[in-house]
């Protein structure tokens, strides 16, 4: 009881905020590692540390050496164990718009003009039950993947996409990338997920849409073959059952979210792409 006491003489307000940062992060941790092998890994930390504890009640004394010696380089573990999960979660940090929306006031952008066309495209695609994959390039350059695909450079027009995945064409199969109102390329391979714990129903073309959304700042518009339905791919995140309306208002949300950060990323990517084929000239 006294050390109750003197614990609440002596709290300070800086503590408080430190219990809430520690709460706060925490909690992020936990929903970062739902649902995916990282909680089963846990689970067996968590199982060490537990017995752990009781080899020291009972004086197990080997047990707790061998406990002791494990936890010594736990640290090591965790990276070497946790190494995809780790990249992940400093993936989204890195490309996280939220950083500089604060200091920063963004531009209704012109590629505004172009949603009209993709959801044009995209409810056309769908009715037809005719599969498709557009990934709408952010300010991570994905210029490493347009060279699996066949370049376009074509402006972003309905009848453009449409074409491009009727079925038995030669670019119907791959997906297509978007820049700066361009089609650069069509026919992209695209990294698959590791996420497991996906749907059964989802399919190769989803499964890539969720990979590359996870390793880049991209949004990406799926149509099922099978049923038509129209999905988003943000952050790892895949959103389903769109209609028109819902479509157009992610893409906008998109393209009006730091803008301006996304048109220079992609400028200094195509002079680079320009130096590189000059340089290969």
């Amino acid at each position: 009881m006294e050390k109750f006491r003197q614990l609440i003489v002596t709290f300070r307000w800086t503590d408080l905020v430190d219990i809430l940062v520690i709460a706060v992060i925490i909690y992020y941790m936990i929903l970062f590692v739902r649902e995916t092998r990282a909680l089963q890994l846990i689970k067996g930390f968590a199982a060490l540390l537990i017995l752990a504890q009781i080899s020291e009640w009972f004086d197990l004394y080997t047990l707790n050496w061998l406990l002791s010696n494990i936890f010594t380089v736990s640290m090591v573990l965790i990276i070497v164990v946790f190494q995809p999960e780790l990249r992940r979660v400093f993936e989204r940090l890195g490309r996280s718009r939220r950083w500089l929306s604060f200091f920063m006031n963004t531009e209704e952008s012109e590629s505004l003009d172009q949603v009209d066309e993709i959801v044009r495209a995209s409810s056309s695609l769908a009715r037809q039950k005719i599969g498709a994959l557009m990934v709408i390039e952010g300010r991570v350059g994905l210029s490493d993947l347009l060279e699996s695909g066949t370049k376009i450079d074509g402006q972003v027009t309905a009848e453009l996409l449409i074409n491009i995945f009727i079925p038995n064409t030669p670019l119907h199969d791959g997906a297509v990338i978007i820049r700066n109102d361009r089609v650069r390329a069509a026919g992209v391979f695209l990294p698959l997920t590791q996420n497991n714990s996906l749907s059964k129903e989802l399919g190769t073309r989803h499964r890539a849409a969720l990979g590359i959304s996870e390793k880049s700042d991209a949004l990406v518009v799926v149509v099922s073959e099978e049923t038509g339905l129209i999905s988003v791919c943000q952050e790892g995140e895949i959103a389903r059952r769109l209609d028109e309306d819902s479509l157009r208002t992610r893409l906008q949300d998109f393209f009006t979210k730091d803008s301006t950060m996304i048109n220079i990323g992609n400028l200094i990517e195509e002079r680079r792409e320009a130096s590189h084929e000059e340089t290969q000239e």
